[in-house]
């Protein structure tokens, strides 16, 4: 394994001001049992991070989504010791029909005022990030 990867997360937000967050299976080697949004590694360094985000999210919950813009980016170095540099983007759902991958237990809609109190704190400062700028949706 490389201890270095870049990696992608789609921070979805419905009309309805809510956030998708996902459940990390109890298996999952990092962070098991943990609320997470969607999202994973490049599958090359050549893969570009935009197709690589609307991937991972078809990947992982099967929605299409549009990206509006990314929203931060974290440099930081998991548990095992692997450097990751994580792009996050805002986006919206293209379609709405949720299918987990096998890498996850539950999904919610929550609202972003609420999303705080069961989102992992890894991302919590992009809930505070989208609520400074304008929503998309208003």
């Amino acid at each position: 394994m490389t201890n270095f990867g870049i990696a992608v997360k789609a921070f979805i937000v419905n009309r309805n001001e809510e956030v998708l967050i996902i459940k990390r299976s109890p298996d999952d080697i990092h962070k098991p049992d943990v609320w997470d949004i969607p999202g994973g590694r490049l599958n090359t360094i050549d893969e570009d991070p935009f197709e690589g985000v609307k991937r991972e999210t078809l990947e992982e919950v099967g929605l299409e989504i549009e990206i509006i813009n990314p929203l931060q980016i974290k440099h930081f170095t998991r548990d095992d010791g692997q450097k990751i540099t994580m792009i996050i983007f805002l986006c919206k759902p293209l379609t709405f029909d949720v299918k987990l991958s096998k890498e996850h237990t539950e999904y919610r809609w929550i609202h972003i005022d609420k999303a705080k109190d069961i989102l992992s704190h890894h991302f919590h400062s992009e809930i505070d990030a989208y609520k400074e700028r304008v929503s998309p949706f208003r």
